[in-house]
């Protein structure tokens, strides 16, 4: 495909869809997806964390199978506190998305505002800013993540905190980037002649053009998040059990693989891939398209 000049990238966009079958594929499941973990409590045959609602004389049936009461039948099967498989999954893809969306929302304007900073004032502050994200980037995220929720707990709230301090440092060291080319423009020489605040030209000037690579990187980072999040959770230092998670399901049902109960632990392993999949294929078609420069 030819991208003629005047293409804004909401166009560009639409065209590489349009020319991509893998593209609106991966929209297309994300978008189910999300409409899945939006409406969980609409379309889910059960509340899986509602006691009242779970039977254990219904616990490990197979796919397909039908409760005891002859009243539901367990499309995916149940797990081993009786609780619907397809209904624990979309409850779980909620509460991935949710903390994926939300510690990426935090950490992109902590991480924004000191990439704006660091680039616009220079010098030590600036030097100070990068050390203190290189020193974050230099540790591995699973760590980081690990002593914080052994410091703070288990919880929604904890776990967006962890995230946001593993995910924060790449995006000040990619707007720090992006702004330092844009900092000596023309555009940006006659903002500062016009005696514009700091504040107002990084804002109303500086940031518009710092955009493009941000949302690439924010998109990934979701589908980061989401992985970490159902590892730490797999780990039993995310979640607590009464809160839905991908990660506690595959982790609650990995002690009956080698019995031949598999579906407790895969399922939920092929909902949280096709998540992070679809996420991440998004991701690329917004680099294509944000980018001219990798277009065909």
């Amino acid at each position: 495909m030819i991208v003629t000049t005047g293409q804004t990238p909401w166009q560009r966009l639409l065209a590489d869809y349009g020319d991509s079958r893998i593209a609106v594929a991966a929209l297309a499941l994300l978008a189910l997806i999300l409409a899945a973990a939006l409406f969980a409590p609409l379309v889910s045959p059960q509340n899986p964390y509602d006691l009242s609602q779970l039977d254990v004389l219904d616990a490990r049936l197979p796919p397909g199978a039908t409760s005891g009461d002859g009243r539901h039948v367990y499309v995916l099967g149940t797990d081993d506190q009786g609780r619907d498989m397809l209904s624990a999954i979309l409850y779980g893809l909620r509460t991935s998305m949710l903390v994926g969306v939300l510690s990426t929302l935090a950490g992109l304007a902590i991480g924004l505002t000191a990439g704006l900073i660091a680039a616009w004032f220079g010098g030590w502050l600036d030097a100070l800013i990068m050390r203190v994200a290189d020193l974050q980037l230099s540790f591995p995220s699973v760590l980081i993540a690990l002593v914080l929720l052994a410091v703070l707990g288990q919880g929604v709230d904890k776990i967006i905190i962890a995230l946001v301090a593993v995910q924060w440092a790449y995006y000040a060291r990619t707007v720090r980037g992006t702004a330092l080319a844009e900092r000596n423009k023309d555009y940006i020489t006659a903002a500062t002649g016009l005696a514009l605040s700091p504040a107002r030209i990084m804002l109303r000037h500086l940031l518009p053009n710092c955009l493009p690579p941000l949302i690439v990187v924010a998109t990934v980072q979701i589908a980061a998040a989401i992985a970490l999040e159902a590892t730490l959770s797999f780990l039993g230092l995310g979640l607590s059990i009464t809160e839905p998670s991908l990660g506690l399901l595959i982790a609650n049902g990995f002690a009956y693989l080698q019995s031949g109960k598999y579906w407790i632990s895969f399922f939920p392993g092929v909902a949280l891939m096709l998540a992070i999949v679809s996420i991440n294929l998004v991701a690329d078609q917004l680099r294509d398209a944000l980018n001219p420069r990798l277009q065909k």
